[in-house]
């Protein structure tokens, strides 16, 4: 029990590691400090579907649901990915403004983000509803994929758009803004030249 209290206590630095390098990898890709973040962004609604799932199922958040809860922050992204990707290259390519691009890609995007999302909602059925020797064990990795999967998938689609917009205004009003700060930041901190 103490080496099982040891290791949870870890759990959350692991957590907030894999988010880290999620944010650095989807910022090299899409050149973006905020886009990144969009996508984040809809990986807490996967964790509440998840424990809700758990919780209207009365199953424990244990060990095997943490694996699950891991799993979606891997599998719900995909949903902002694609949004975002489409957004970004209809928004470079094609110089659309942002509320059209987001537009754009929720209306071409929904018929994929819907057909991956059932096919990894029917891939983990069999864990909830299977029977057998170690059943018990599996099911609530079962419950908290399919909940957090169903849970995210109908808010994302409402609140990646927003999201993707709202940034999208702040990254403009930084490209706008910070040079002159840094500037009159680094002309206060320059030493005085001497005649």
């Amino acid at each position: 029990a103490a080496q099982f209290q040891s290791s949870a206590s870890d759990e959350p630095l692991l957590i907030v590691a894999a988010l880290g390098a999620v944010y650095l990898v989807l910022g090299i890709l899409y050149e973006s400090y905020v886009h990144p973040l969009t996508i984040l962004s809809t990986l807490p609604s996967a964790g509440v579907g998840a424990l809700l799932a758990l919780y209207l199922f009365g199953q424990e958040f244990d060990l095997i649901a943490l694996i699950g809860l891991i799993l979606l922050i891997g599998i719900v992204k995909k949903n902002a990915i694609m949004l975002v990707d489409f957004a970004i290259t209809e928004e470079r390519t094609h110089n659309r403004p942002a509320q059209d691009a987001i537009h754009t890609a929720c209306l071409l995007r929904f018929r994929p983000i819907m057909m991956t999302t059932l096919a990894a909602a029917m891939g983990a059925l069999p864990l909830v509803v299977g029977n057998g020797y170690g059943a018990e064990l599996r099911r609530p990795l079962g419950i908290a994929i399919m909940g957090g999967l169903l849970f995210s998938q109908i808010l994302t689609l409402y609140t990646t758009p927003v999201v993707y917009l709202y940034l999208d205004r702040l990254g403009q009003w930084g490209r706008q803004r910070l040079p002159a700060i840094f500037h009159a930041i680094a002309r206060a901190v320059r030493p005085a030249r001497s005649p």
